[in-house]
């Protein structure tokens, strides 16, 4: 039943291992960069007692990261800081990766071409799950170690890569049982993230009302280890057991559901394309609407989350090195703090951009371009639709961001009432349009003239991410951090609006676009 698998495995780690990488690199540096922040902020331990005791207090926060436990400690803040979103990244991977390696590989028909090969019916199914718990390992295994390396009790920094780890495991199981239900890369996907979806927002109902529901979510089970504030390990055996229950149930439907197919089929369409599909850029819209709609609400909910800190600011950073990065030129260490969370929801939104751009080249592979094509459709216009998305969808993101900033500092602060308050950070946002368009710019650059390099484009958004968080904390030289665009625009609103960068940069997002896009009416689809 599983003949072949081992051949299969070590085709998919030869895939992936450059993928594997840039995560657990990426995961691993959530939990330690928490560590590093946190060891500079507070100069004595009285400020850190002062702002873990405003942090606990804050049901904002609570919701949006987890219980709070053992702030006025290094340890306890990565926990709380970082099990969360830790959780949801490594979710979102494991994802990805068994997706790729199953769902993508039977819809385009590679996997019937194995079949026809002595493979066992089970062997992409467990060589794709036993690459995701490989993935997951590695992952856990490096956060453990650098929290050591800092150092942290090891202990407490074992159960958080271990917890990690089995927080990978538990949903690599239920993207394998996602993908008998659905028929889909895009239904195993939306059933996946909907399942992550759901545990965050049960684990924050719970740990808010105090009431229990966290018990029902496995982020909360990781949480419930607490790590470095009295270390348990009964609860990981809570996400053991759930893998084990959800990945016996995928083998069962796999046995049973068609080759191709799924428990759930597929919905027919109907026979004749609507109106907003054959309209420009109908089709776009359609296939990204779901991007478009869950990056809105992450990013306005991001947005409140900042927006919740309110005026206490200076409390819970207290008088450390980060009252120096945040303040802004006149001294004023609110604006300055709002002006670099704007900078970071903008950040955030070039993770959009930059799929959005690369949302024609999943077409493109997917061998469904090829069809339209045939149609007379022209490949101008059909990348012209996705572009439109992409600029559109980008101004809808910042603007979203912005809102729910405002808004959250607006009922921190009782000022509901204000609309100047809640939308006073829309044109602190909007010049950012610039640079995050300008790295989708680059990757659709890399698609019209290399597409087998277009990921490469990721590597934009690491070097902004590394530059604006990192440089001022880590005294980065001045070189690298110029690399990225956002370096060169004004920190509104702690700082006066410049035009003449957003020009600059906006001359170049364009002309990187238009180069990608005569590129690819140019070559070969599928070269």
């Amino acid at each position: 039943m599983v003949t072949g698998t081992g051949v299969l495995l070590r085709h998919f780690l030869r895939r992936s291992w450059l993928s594997i990488s840039v995560w657990s690199v990426a995961l691993t540096l959530l939990y330690y960069s928490q560590a590093v922040g946190v060891d500079g902020l507070y100069k004595t331990q009285e400020e850190f007692e002062v702002a873990a005791a405003a942090m606990e207090h804050n049901a904002a926060f609570i919701a949006m990261a987890g219980p709070a436990r053992a702030l006025d400690t290094i340890g306890g803040q990565v926990t709380w800081q970082s099990t969360a979103f830790g959780a949801i990244m490594i979710g979102l991977m494991v994802m990805f990766f068994l997706g790729r390696h199953t769902r993508v590989e039977e819809e385009t028909g590679r996997e019937e071409l194995l079949r026809a090969a002595p493979v066992g019916p089970f062997a992409t199914l467990t060589a794709g799950v036993l690459l995701c718990l490989i993935a997951s390992a590695v992952a856990g295994v490096l956060t453990a170690v650098s929290l050591i390396s800092f150092p942290l009790a090891a202990a407490d920094s074992w159960a958080l890569g271990i917890g990690l780890m089995l927080c990978g495991w538990f949903f690599t199981a239920v993207a394998a049982l996602a993908a008998q239900l659905t028929s889909s890369p895009r239904g195993m996907y939306g059933v996946t993230g909907l399942v992550i979806g759901v545990s965050y927002l049960i684990r924050a109902l719970g740990d808010v009302g105090d009431n229990g529901l966290s018990w029902l979510s496995p982020i909360g089970w990781y949480q419930a280890m607490h790590a470095f504030s009295g270390l348990r390990w009964w609860p990981a055996l809570l996400l053991a057991g759930g893998f084990v229950v959800a990945l016996v149930a995928a083998y069962a439907v796999n046995a049973r559901r068609d080759y191709g197919g799924g428990v759930f089929a597929a919905r027919p369409g109907p026979a004749h394309a609507s109106s907003s599909l054959t309209a420009w850029p109908g089709l776009a819209w359609r296939l990204q609407r779901p991007a478009v709609i869950g990056w809105a609400l992450g990013l306005f909910f991001g947005g409140l989350a900042y927006g919740s800190m309110g005026s206490d600011v200076g409390d819970l950073l207290g008088d450390g090195a980060a009252v120096d990065v945040f303040a802004a030129a006149d001294g004023s260490l609110l604006d300055g703090f709002y002006a670099s969370a704007v900078l970071i929801l903008a950040l955030c939104c070039c993770g959009f951009a930059i799929s959005s751009a690369l949302r024609p080249r999943n077409e493109e592979e997917g061998r469904r371009l090829e069809s339209l094509l045939a149609t007379g459709q022209r490949r101008s216009v059909w990348l012209l639709g996705h572009v439109a998305i992409t600029v559109g969808g980008t101004l809808v993101m910042l603007v979203f961001a912005s809102v729910g900033l405002g808004l959250g500092y607006a009922w921190s602060t009782d000022d509901l009432g204000d609309l100047g308050t809640i939308f006073g950070y829309v044109p602190a946002a909007l010049p950012y349009v610039v640079p995050v368009l300008l790295l989708s710019g680059i990757a659709r650059l890399l698609h019209g003239v290399a597409p087998r390099l277009a990921s490469l484009a990721w590597l934009g958004l690491v070097v902004a991410l590394v530059a604006m968080i990192f440089g001022p904390l880590l005294d980065l030289p001045d070189w690298f951090v110029d690399l990225s665009p956002f370096s060169h625009l004004a920190l509104m609103p702690a700082e006066d609006f410049r035009w003449q960068p957003v020009a600059v940069l906006g001359a170049i997002a364009f002309g990187l676009s238009a180069l990608g896009q005569l590129a690819f009416a140019r070559r070969d689809v599928h070269t």
